[in-house]
C-alpha cells in the first residue's frame, strides 16, 4: 500500500536539549520524509513556531534548562497553535494522560524510532485527509 501523502510538505519541530539526542531526532523526522526543524529548549521552540507555519508536529522532550519544561511547552503549543499535533517523551518522568494536552502522545525514552515513524505517518495521514 503506497503512501496517499507527501511527508516533507509537513515539518517537525524537534525540541531537545541534549544535542546528540536532538539530532538524532531530527534525523529520524528527516529519514522517514519530513521536514524537520529544532530548537534546545521552549524559548528557541516558540519563536521557531512563530516564524515557520508549516509546523504541524512538536515533538519534546520534558527535562530542560529555560522557562518552561516540555509540558509546559506542549500545553502553551496546544492553545496558542491548537493543530498541531504533540508527542512529548521523557527518560525520567513518568507521565500520565491526565498531564498531557489534549490529543498529545507520550513515549518513554528509550523510544523506539519505529513508534515515532508510525505515530508521524500517523498524523500526516490525518493532516492530509
Amino acid at each position: 500500500m503506497g503512501q496517499s501523502f507527501n511527508p516533507g510538505s509537513i515539518a517537525v519541530l524537534v525540541v531537545e536539549d541534549d544535542a546528540l539526542l536532538r539530532a538524532e531526532a531530527v534525523d529520524l523526522c528527516i529519514e522517514a520524509g519530513f521536514t524537520a526543524y529544532e530548537a534546545r529548549n521552549a524559548d528557541q521552540a516558540i519563536r521557531i513556531l512563530e516564524c515557520h507555519s508549516e509546523i504541524r508536529v512538536l515533538f519534546t522532550d520534558i527535562e530542560m534548562e529555560g522557562s518552561m519544561d516540555g509540558l509546559r511547552l506542549a500545553h502553551a503549543v496546544r492553545e496558542r497553535w491548537p493543530p498541531v499535533a504533540i508527542l512529548i517523551t521523557s527518560g525520567r518522568r513518568k507521565v500520565m494522560k491526565e498531564d498531557l494536552p489534549e490529543n498529545g502522545l507520550f513515549f518513554a525514552k528509550p523510544y523506539p524510532p519505529d513508534d515515532i515513524v508510525k505515530a508521524l505517518n500517523g498524523i500526516a495521514a490525518e493532516i492530509t485527509r
